[in-house]
């Protein structure tokens, strides 16, 4: 639940646009309020239109959309400054928000009217160091199913297995789990589908692997009992409701630990990533075919996953005509 009472009026109806015309999932409407609501604070700081000296203090409820229209682009690298210099905020914190003063300004300056221009326009994104995804090796993999498969005391075992199985096969989300539901399920064409970020629907398509599991844990999931709004949702928890989120996580963190892997490495997001480096390292997968399977709006995003197959570039070294004088 997003609290907007302490928000003026002109950021509720931004907060409106971006649910209902952007179509963003309720987690970046949180953000975006989170992130506008923080800059419109320092602002008035900045601008000197308070007293108050804590930024988190200031009220904003009946903040004047005209003071924007005072704001220039050096005030929100100003702003950026002050979240680096104050918070240490880390550049993908600062892209992020950069992010949302840029759909911000526009939503007030093209869609809404409410100010003359936009402040944001030339705003660039913070640079960002490339980072490699860490992924489980194909070792590792198996030794994680493993552990979980052969866990004669788990009394979820068939259900704890089929959402390893479809992590680290499927590459799919945290979320797009969670909200598998049955008829979501094709067994003839052996696909799925699930809704995405941007409530985006895509098909993913099941190995032989993800369908056994699926069929051993429908086997023994519980068929009476179950909440009633969540009688069409593929994994329940022991609470006989769609599993949550932090249950999942929570799963894959104590299955990660029996199989002596580092929870400090690895976690459920690092099973999407073992899903893409594993596919596009041993199954010959083209860029957009991986693109479309993760779900990832820009192939910007996927190509990360080209550059972690070190064992090309040594093959690469290992076959040039000079290797062996």
């Amino acid at each position: 639940m997003i609290n907007t009472e302490g928000n003026p009026e002109f950021l509720n109806s931004f907060l409106d646009y971006t649910a209902t015309i952007l179509n963003k999932s309720p987690g970046t409407v949180k953000e975006y309020n989170y992130d506008i609501s923080r800059f419109l604070k320092y602002i008035m700081y900045h601008f000197k239109l308070t007293d108050e000296k804590d930024i988190d203090k200031i009220d904003i409820h009946h903040m004047d959309v005209n003071i924007l229209n005072k704001v220039k682009l050096d005030d929100i690298h100003s702003y950026l400054f002050y979240l680096t210099n104050r918070f240490q905020s880390k550049p993908t914190t600062r892209a992020r928000k950069a992010s949302s003063i840029r759909v911000f300004f526009k939503y007030l300056s093209q869609k809404a009217n409410l100010i003359e221009n936009n402040p944001a326009l030339n705003l660039e994104t913070p640079k960002l160091g490339k980072r490699m995804p860490k992924y489980l090796s194909l070792d590792d993999s198996k030794k994680l199913l493993a552990v979980v498969n052969n866990d004669e005391k788990d009394r979820n075992k068939e259900r704890d297995y089929a959402i390893i199985i479809l992590f680290l096969n499927c590459g799919m989300r945290l979320s797009e789990l969670v909200g598998i539901n049955l008829k979501d399920i094709d067994f003839n064409e052996n696909k799925l589908n699930v809704t995405g970020k941007g409530n985006k629907e895509r098909t993913i398509y099941l190995n032989k692997a993800c369908v056994n599991a699926i069929n051993n844990y429908l086997a023994v999931r519980p068929k009476n009992g179950i909440k009633q709004s969540d009688e069409d949702a593929l994994f329940l928890s022991e609470r006989l409701e769609r599993i949550s989120n932090r249950t999942v996580q929570y799963i894959v963190k104590q299955e990660l630990l029996k199989a002596g892997l580092d929870t400090n490495k690895y976690s459920v997001h690092k099973l999407r990533h073992t899903a893409a480096t594993l596919m596009y390292r041993y199954g010959n997968v083209d860029i957009r075919a991986l693109q479309e399977l993760l779900g990832h709006e820009s192939i910007s995003t996927t190509q990360i996953y080209t550059h972690v197959d070190n064992q090309q570039i040594r093959n690469a070294v290992e076959d040039n005509p000079l290797a062996n004088l």
